[in-house]
């Protein structure tokens, strides 16, 4: 498998690398939880841009980004809308997602985007090459918060997102019982040794599938979440917490 190479973090080697979200409202708050990552143990921030106040509007959303490099100086920033039909705040419309992704990747201020397979192939196509031109790596994702699908779906949605050109494919799925969080780990497992050539993303959500969060470096998976103050979905653990159990399970392996 190859790996991905983000400012100083390489993806897909060693252990899972870890991605804080901040999923602030205002500006102000905003920068203010990144100046609190200082000392915590991360290795990419994720701004949800979904839950800022003014997100549609593209010059506050880069003034914003401005100050959240400058702050967090060389940690890589991932830069995401989470779509409301995939647990994310808002919706927005299509021209508009496309618009913001391909700005944020031409700004020069953000080092990978996060863009939902299921948007439609050519959205996902045009955010990739825009992005993929601008040197900006791009995180395909796809999120179910009411089930597990089967192991060769989730599989299958995987690779599709591979075959569209994303740098970094990931899923999050919501376990109905422990078998799902099973289901997750075996595909991500198959995926992980029989198709993948990059780093991939998985991960059971909410507290029955806080185990896949931890074991990523011996099922495939190369990233994980935690919070540093609120969670930006079910089951992240404190980042802490997290990064403990992951050097632990590193230095055992």
């Amino acid at each position: 498998m190859n790996t991905i190479k983000v400012r100083n973090v390489e993806i897909g080697a060693g252990k899972p690398k870890i991605i804080v979200p901040i999923v602030g409202v205002s500006h102000e708050e905003i920068i203010n939880e990144a100046k609190s990552f200082k000392d915590i143990p991360l290795d990419v921030v994720e701004w949800r841009v979904d839950w800022f106040e003014h997100s549609e509007d593209w010059n506050a959303v880069e003034a914003l980004l401005k100050d959240l490099r400058t702050v967090l100086e060389d940690t890589p920033i991932l830069m995401t809308f989470r779509t409301s039909k995939e647990g994310g705040e808002k919706a927005i419309e299509m021209k508009d997602y496309i618009a913001l992704n391909v700005n944020a990747a031409k700004s020069g201020l953000v080092d990978l985007v996060d863009v939902e397979v299921f948007s439609g192939d050519d959205v996902v196509k045009t955010i990739i090459d825009e992005a993929h031109a601008c040197g900006v790596k791009v995180v395909a994702s796809n999120h179910d918060f009411a089930k597990t699908p089967a192991q060769s779906d989730i599989v299958y949605r995987l690779r599709k997102m591979q075959d569209l050109g994303a740098d970094i494919p990931k899923i999050a799925v919501m376990p109905n019982n422990m078998k799902d969080v099973l289901t997750l780990l075996s595909a991500t497992e198959e995926m992980a040794n029989d198709y993948a050539d990059r780093p991939i993303i998985t991960m059971s959500m909410g507290a029955m599938g806080v185990i896949s969060r931890l074991a990523g470096q011996s099922f495939g998976s190369s990233m994980t979440f935690g919070a540093a103050k609120k969670a930006s979905a079910p089951g992240q653990m404190g980042v802490a917490d997290l990064d403990v159990v992951l050097n632990a399970i590193h230095q055992a392996m």
